[in-house]
């Protein structure tokens, strides 16, 4: 029976240590992340499904006591759950569909190669990186009724004050103009990054089959933006869904709740009525919601792709 020589077993096992090796070195550098990971994520996250199962309290008075599903039956038949969720899909709705295309727009005049590109480049981004209490002052003077600016300009042209914050019929409105001026930059850079990995062979293969700009833009720029156009609506639709700085700020969920998300019906629930067990319930049935449209707008983008 032939041995295999002490040199080739060494030789065979030589690329199993050295993965093994490089696996246990992968898993070294990861670990930091990954208890970080769990101790502000992951165990969070258990906490709060197993406090949504319990009357806890903020106050701490009674102690918490186990009700089962109790919290979800309440969420599921309160009014304002669906008052506030329906706000917050509108204020998704409004903000979100802009939010693309005028990201979409603002990349194309840039990559077009517009004169003084760094100006624009820092204008389109620049307010992204304003805080939020910063852009607060900023559209908060702007939409006061008497002395605002945008009230000043209508009533040059013989138009009545509106109500920007005030009136049902323009705060949400309001807060999506708000949002895509202060948010709009993100986009913009993921837009501006995306065009200019287009390999130029594919313009100018067009522009040999005379192609015209126009054809060109059709043709090529916007098929190849399809991918980045997927991500940046997936993200910017958790990010709507998400929203709460802005309309705490600016109207507080006014006028009437009209403006009110859900969000800041669970901050309210949890830390102005002390009920951090049926907030939690809250947020988790919110958190089924966003979920089931994320993975619903996935496949819409990907059935049209295909």
């Amino acid at each position: 029976m032939t041995s295999v020589s002490t040199p080739a077993r060494q030789a065979a096992a030589d690329p199993r240590r050295a993965k093994a090796k490089a696996g246990s070195t992968g898993w070294f550098f990861a670990t930091p992340f990954l208890v970080f990971f769990g101790l502000f994520l992951v165990v969070p996250l258990g906490i709060g499904l197993w406090m949504s199962f319990t009357d806890t309290s903020l106050t701490g008075a009674g102690g918490s006591s186990f009700v089962g599903l109790d919290n979800y039956t309440e969420a599921i038949g309160d009014s304002q759950v669906w008052r506030t969720l329906g706000n917050t899909v509108w204020f998704t709705v409004l903000s979100s569909v802009p939010l693309v295309l005028v990201a979409l727009v603002m990349a194309l005049l840039v990559y077009t190669g517009m004169p003084g590109q760094w100006l624009w480049r820092l204008s389109f981004f620049a307010s992204h990186l304003l805080p939020v209490a910063v852009v607060y002052q900023v559209w908060n003077m702007l939409f006061q009724p008497d002395r605002g600016m945008l009230n000043g300009l209508l009533d040059l042209v013989g138009i009545d004050g509106i109500g920007w914050l005030t009136d049902e019929s323009y705060a949400m409105w309001s807060l999506a103009l708000v949002t895509l001026w202060w948010t709009v930059g993100f986009n913009f850079l993921l837009y501006l990054a995306a065009l200019q990995a287009i390999p130029d062979h594919l313009y100018e293969a067009a522009a040999l089959d005379g192609a015209g700009a126009l054809r060109r833009l059709w043709s090529v720029t916007l098929p190849q933006l399809r991918r980045t156009t997927v991500m940046i609506a997936v993200l910017q639709m958790m990010a709507s869904l998400k929203v709460f700085d802005q309309i705490y700020l600016l109207t507080r969920g006014g006028p009437d709740g009209a403006t009110r998300p859900i969000l800041e019906y669970i901050y309210d629930t949890g830390f102005t009525n002390y009920r951090l067990g049926y907030a939690s319930a809250i947020s988790y049935v919110f958190f089924g919601v966003v979920i089931i449209l994320s993975l619903a707008q996935l496949k819409i983008f990907s059935r049209r792709e295909d």
